[in-house]
């Protein structure tokens, strides 16, 4: 079970979602098939935006980053969990699991700039269409993302780097699924309040900054459409939005609670359970909610779909 108190560990047993054997087969099955449908729906996404000229907007620029970044967001979680799922020792090395944790605070915290930039996008387009050319250039928009995967970065570093320069001498046990500092810092061997503050630190940051950034936009796109006189023009836009607003509720919000709360040495059931969402849940979402509904994405489907079968 757990390592001698006067050594450091190296490796970490994963306790995972369930220890019932019937439930754990079951979850293989369900996380099995949510990858599949993340990788496929991403990897469609990005082949139909790369295919189609059509598709070379700034919107779908970003859809197509934030697809590759959803591909990889999830693959550093779940290939991982589904042998667990299977395994009789659910074991981590100490390095796998400091990667592990490193790539998915990239990925996640990508993902939360991305989210911002891609809401700034269709404010642009809604409320500034005149000047929405000029605006969005394509060096802006490289520059966006290269500052969402720099911000990623960023925030991942500093995370990664406070949660492992504790010692970790005690018990090897992980009451979670997957690396991440919450679950980490409740093994740790001393004091954790510094760690803590400076995750809570960037998480206001890469959290509730992108949170204000979508809140404004939605809410001057909003305020847009209400105005718009053609009835069938309010509902594209509200679909549209309210599509999107899903999609924030389930990723920041569930992000919030794990990251922005005061961090207690047990996790139970309820902080796993919420942290599916972020993790795992949003990556297979959000080709079905930003893409695979749009009409010009399943105009380029539709496309492909003749070319293959000519």
């Amino acid at each position: 079970m757990g390592k001698l108190n006067d050594t450091y560990l190296t490796e970490f047993i994963l306790l995972g979602l369930s220890s019932d054997h019937q439930t754990q087969i079951l979850l293989f099955v369900v996380f099995l098939i949510i990858y599949l449908i993340t990788v496929f729906g991403n990897l469609l996404i990005i082949l139909l935006i790369h295919v189609d000229s059509r598709l070379h907007t700034p919107m779908y620029f970003f859809l197509k980053i934030l697809s590759l970044n959803d591909l990889c967001f999830s693959t550093t979680i779940v290939p991982k969990m589904l042998v667990h799922f299977l395994g009789v020792r659910k074991t981590i090395s100490f390095a796998g699991c400091s990667m592990q944790m490193f790539f998915f605070l990239i990925m996640g915290c990508t993902e939360s700039s991305l989210l911002a930039v891609m809401s700034y996008d269709r404010y642009v387009a809604v409320c500034k269409p005149l000047h929405y050319s000029t605006i969005m250039t394509q060096r802006v928009c490289v520059l966006l993302v290269v500052g969402s995967w720099a911000s990623g970065i960023f925030v991942s570093v500093i995370d990664t780097s406070f949660t492992l320069c504790l010692p970790y001498q005690g018990p090897n046990l992980i009451n979670h699924y997957f690396c991440e500092p919450p679950a980490l810092l409740k093994l740790a061997s001393e004091e954790t309040y510094t760690a803590e503050m400076v995750i809570f630190a960037m998480g206001i940051i890469i959290l509730l900054g992108p949170v204000s950034l979508i809140l404004f936009s939605y809410w001057n796109i909003i305020s847009t459409v209400v105005q718009i006189h053609s009835s069938e023009g309010r509902l594209k836009v509200f679909s549209t939005c309210s599509s999107h607003f899903i999609v924030v509720i389930f990723f920041y919000g569930s992000t919030i609670f794990t990251y922005m709360q005061p961090n207690s040495k047990k996790m139970n059931e309820r902080d796993k359970v919420i942290s599916v969402f972020y993790s795992v849940v949003t990556s297979m979402m959000n080709p079905f909610m930003y893409s695979l509904r749009n009409k010009d994405v399943k105009e380029a489907l539709k496309k492909v779909l003749k070319i293959e079968i000519g």
